[in-house]
């Protein structure tokens, strides 16, 4: 992908997120993460904090997070072995808060409210769409575009593949535009990804995570056209209100991260998936 017409290294940038995006979105990935937060564990104690996976489940989810870097694999004896967190696991978690914040925020809430696993599953997925990174990156730049422009940026020489993207964002809520034949804008739940975008950028160049205001793009939030939230539950008759898009003085500063704050070990058996399996909501 080559993204033409961007600040200079804007490409490595994106890919970067989109690598860290897909380390950490697959299904039960961030729950796993959570249960091994704390002293490392033996494949057993993982399994009782996860117990609505089958060892055929689990064990190549911790085999996946292990060749990521997120899990390390400590062999003490041929018949002791732990499982734990990497640093650049315990560098992640911090940005979860941040997710549950911005969803918090932007997410139409179900009449029976999420748990914060939920909303980081359901806003992941939001921000795992196709090409979705790099049109939230463009738009952020150039404030508004067209779909063909933004298709030379995106993906140059391929334009008539940009609008099933384009229109799967605005259906999300995170991008608006006015009509067909009308440039396309940032909804104020996509410009309020920037702490969001700005952490994963921080974390998966190696940086600390204070650096995520400093991000040249997404350093600075800007004023946004009114937004269309992206529907975590099924329809209901009444839309709530449209909140006003944070600014950079009234923003709320990210909760502290505490240990088990987002993972409650009193999961049922075998949790719903926070959308429907291969259909998640508009």
């Amino acid at each position: 992908m080559a993204l033409t017409g961007l600040p200079p290294d804007t490409d490595t940038d994106i890919a970067r997120v989109t690598e860290a995006l897909a380390m950490i979105t697959p299904r039960w990935n961030v729950r796993i993460l959570l249960a091994l937060n704390g002293q490392p564990l033996r494949y057993s104690e993982l399994a009782a904090k996860v117990s609505w996976l089958r060892d055929g489940q689990l064990h190549p989810k911790v085999r996946q997070l292990c060749e990521a870097g997120l899990v390390q694999r400590n062999e003490h004896t041929p018949r002791h072995v732990t499982y734990g967190h990497t640093d650049r696991a315990t560098a992640l978690l911090p940005v979860l808060p941040l997710i549950v914040t911005w969803a918090e925020q932007y997410l139409e809430q179900p009449d029976q409210p999420l748990t914060a696993i939920e909303q980081i599953e359901d806003s992941l997925t939001l921000l795992t769409r196709r090409h979705a990174a790099a049109i939230l990156w463009a738009l952020k730049v150039r404030g508004q575009a067209s779909g063909r422009a933004l298709a030379q940026t995106v993906i140059p020489g391929d334009w008539t593949n940009i609008y099933p993207p384009l229109r799967q964002l605005v259906d999300d809520g995170l991008i608006t535009t006015d009509g067909i034949g009308q440039p396309y804008r940032l909804s104020a739940a996509g410009d309020g990804l920037g702490p969001v975008l700005g952490a994963l950028s921080a974390w998966s160049a190696g940086q600390p995570l204070t650096q995520a205001s400093q991000h040249p793009v997404w350093g600075q939030t800007s004023a946004a056209p009114q937004q269309r939230m992206w529907l975590s539950s099924q329809a209901r008759t009444a839309t709530p209100a449209t909140p006003p898009a944070p600014t950079k003085t009234d923003r709320t500063p990210p909760p502290a991260w505490q240990r088990n704050a987002l993972f409650s070990h009193a999961t049922p058996p075998r949790p719903l998936a926070a959308f429907p399996t291969g259909a998640p909501r508009r």
